[in-house]
């Protein structure tokens, strides 16, 4: 996944948790902890469609794959119907 930038004011954070009651230490550990998660987590929509690309790619190969066993199968299946038909 590519990174992502979210805009996170630290600083309005802090201020706003101070207001609330929560003491200066508390508050900045609170704003580190959320700017990294949002910085770690976050993925965008363009993520997304990369991801679902790829899985549809693995999905149409996984599909082919499963035809050409299955032709195989009916091909191997019908050669030995016949030799029994003709030799059995």
């Amino acid at each position: 996944m590519s990174t992502s930038h979210i805009t996170f004011d630290k600083l309005a954070y802090i201020d706003r948790l101070k207001t609330g009651g929560v003491g200066e230490a508390e508050a900045r550990a609170h704003a580190d902890a959320l700017d990294a998660a949002l910085r770690d987590t976050i993925a965008t929509k363009q993520d997304l469609r990369e991801e679902v690309g790829r899985v549809e790619t693995r999905i149409e190969i996984a599909v082919r794959d499963l035809t050409i066993r299955a032709g195989g199968i009916a091909m191997l299946l019908f050669g030995a119907l016949a030799a029994i038909k003709y030799f059995g």
